[in-house]
């Protein structure tokens, strides 16, 4: 049989992350339409996004492990049909608890797909140079779903109804089922690790603890004693799987990277990357939608600066990349997502769309030279054996970051608002004061029609202003800290980043 073009190895793995970069951003200009048409509130909406990060997340590193002892091939032919069937569950969901089942579901899939991908990218580049450009391209591929995702999400939301979104995975799955069988060589790792059924299961409770106690506490308090138990109850487990990792003679990860600084600094590169802008194709047309009230088509093209920069800037990184060093890089898209962040909450309180477009273009810049320069940085500081380890551990921290920080601006945008409307009401419309909290909900959900609907008609009209600018005050909270979180990362990560390479250990073998 005639071996695969790199070529064409390349732009069907790359195919296949846009295919999960496509799926997991073109929700975003739908949850509106989501929570109002299966009456749902903030809560159930964050559970959406996040029981399909969860999934994703908690079983990036085993399933970096499956690819790696049972072939990536094979393993990515496993993901797509897992993920094609979650979509059309996804699709034909009646109410939010199926559709929260089968997006969960679809973010197995979604695991077994990435990391296999990211891992034969890997293993088919061994030259630097040839590594940096494949690299380059599966960012630039990345840039195009992520520019795309919106903009067909708003129209299909619009014309054909937000099911369509999942629908559309069916075809666009098949065909690349077809491309893995001809163009995917078979390749693993022969000295894989065993299966860490403990680790996995500790640090799958560990992240499901934490993001449930996050979402939750607007619900029920954050000094509930649930509240506490869940949050600590997840970083007890964190340490239960350091613990558990330590005794393996060949682990699901290697803790004795985290030795070196620079490995630290290109993981913290890729969190801080993810929790303060990547998070933002999320986050971005809520404001859109429910503070300037565009419809779902115009809050897809509205994403458009963030996503053309975005698009753009990986190229530009490739040429400064030839003459600066990775921490300077790092460093700098760090400090353009900061300072956009912090822009954006600027334009917010000042209102109007140009100011708020011009200050995410800014964010999305950022966006693009961190976007394939933190993977390339985390691949370079493991053995090419490990790559199925790598990738796993370095998208880990990605979705993870995605996740808790949904969990954690989600929670501070709904406590904020809830606060600033009770305010407002205390002050002009006391007698609603006991609505509060359910009237925020729902405007940060999207649905100021069910949010205005708990209030007799008399009412309404004095209601609606003031839990708008309740939710755009929360929303400028909530990107004032994402833009210092990540000015304050790019210090710490331009520090970490000047340490030299880690140097490749051998590896302890175990007799089996």
């Amino acid at each position: 049989m005639r071996p695969a073009s790199p070529r064409l190895t390349l732009l069907t793995a790359s195919g296949v992350c846009s295919l999960i970069v496509l799926d997991t951003n073109i929700v975003a200009v739908t949850l509106p339409s989501i929570a109002r048409d299966l009456g749902a509130n903030f809560a159930d909406i964050e559970w959406v996004v996040s029981a399909y990060m969860l999934a994703f997340a908690a079983l990036l590193l085993p399933a970096g492990s499956l690819a790696d002892r049972f072939g990536r091939k094979r393993t990515l032919l496993c993901g797509l049909g897992l993920f094609i069937l979650a979509s059309l569950g996804c699709g034909a969901a009646p109410n939010v608890l199926l559709l929260d089942i089968a997006r969960a579901i679809k973010g197995v899939g979604a695991a077994l797909l990435l990391t296999s991908a990211l891992a034969t990218i890997g293993h088919t580049f061994h030259d630097e140079v040839e590594r940096a450009k494949a690299w380059a391209f599966w960012g630039a591929c990345m840039g195009v779903a992520m520019t795309a995702a919106p903009t067909v999400g708003g129209l299909i939301t619009e014309f054909i109804g937000w099911r369509w979104i999942f629908y559309l995975n069916l075809p666009v799955g098949g065909l690349l089922v077809l491309m893995v069988l001809r163009a995917i060589p078979e390749s693993r790792d022969t000295q894989a690790a065993r299966l860490d059924p403990w680790g996995s299961l500790a640090f799958s409770a560990s992240l499901l603890c934490l993001i449930w106690g996050l979402i939750e506490a607007n619900r029920i308090g954050w000094s509930h004693p649930l509240t506490y138990a869940r949050l600590l109850g997840g970083v007890a487990l964190l340490g239960l799987f350091v613990l558990i990792e330590r005794v393996q003679r060949r682990p699901m990860v290697d803790l004795q990277l985290f030795r070196h600084p620079r490995f630290i600094g290109a993981l913290l590169g890729m969190f801080a990357y993810a929790g303060c802008a990547q998070v933002m194709m999320t986050l971005l047309p809520f404001y859109l939608q429910n503070g300037l009230g565009f419809s779902a088509i115009a809050s897809g093209l509205g994403m458009l600066p963030f996503a053309l920069t975005m698009l753009i800037c990986p190229r530009i990184g490739v040429r400064l990349a030839t003459r600066y060093a990775p921490a300077t890089l790092m460093a700098a898209g760090l400090s353009l997502v900061g300072c956009g962040n912090l822009l954006a909450a600027w334009a917010v309180q000042a209102g109007g769309y140009l100011s708020f477009a011009l200050a995410i273009a800014v964010t999305g810049a950022g966006a693009g030279l961190l976007n394939g320069d933190t993977q390339k940085n985390i691949m370079a500081c493991v053995p090419r054996d490990r790559a199925g380890m790598a990738s796993g551990l370095s998208t880990t921290m990605r979705f993870s970051a995605i996740m808790l920080a949904i969990g954690v601006f989600g929670a501070l945008l709904g406590s904020h608002t809830q606060q600033r409307l009770h305010a407002s009401l205390g002050a002009s419309a006391a007698q609603w004061l006991d609505q509060a909290q359910a009237i925020a909900s729902r405007v940060v959900a999207g649905d100021m029609p069910a949010a205005l609907a708990l209030l007799p008609d008399s009412a309404k009209e004095l209601v609606e202003p003031l839990a708008r600018q309740a939710f755009v005050d929360g929303f400028g909270v909530v990107l004032g800290v994402a833009g210092l979180l990540a000015l304050l990362a790019a210090v710490t990560v331009g520090t970490l980043m000047r340490n030299p390479i880690p140097q490749p250990r051998p590896l302890t073998l175990s007799v089996e």
